[in-house]
């Protein structure tokens, strides 16, 4: 496969009431960071479930060619998401066929979980 574009879709930890977001800020960013250590070019869809997120996926999802899309587990393992989850995997097939899905355990692996896949 080829080494890249990624999207990653997840969570905006900003845009979630409640609790402190830094944490997961940072950790986005180092997992980000990390892309670059691999030379994979990684853009973010970072979404709020009561946002209407089915359409800020797709903007990202045709807005080039993907490699691989990354879906975090913010969305995947919260069970109240499981349907935003099945949406956005539904979303990566119509929109971007070609992709390979991957799932990261933390947003800090998420270019390993890309990696798997762009090799």
């Amino acid at each position: 496969m080829a080494r890249g574009p990624v999207l990653v879709i997840g969570l905006d930890p900003a845009r979630i009431p409640g609790w402190d977001p830094q944490p997961v800020v940072a950790a986005i960013a180092r997992g980000q960071a990390r892309f670059g250590v691999h030379g994979v070019e990684a853009d973010l869809c970072l979404v709020a479930p009561d946002d209407d997120p089915e359409e800020a996926i797709t903007e990202a999802l045709v807005r080039r060619d993907y490699a691989c899309v990354v879906v975090g587990g913010g969305i995947r393992k919260h069970e109240p998401l499981l349907e935003l989850f099945e949406r956005a995997v539904n979303l990566v097939r119509q929109h971007a066929p070609g992709a390979a899905i991957a799932f990261n355990s933390s947003p800090e692996d998420a270019a390993d979980a890309a990696l798997r896949w762009l090799r």
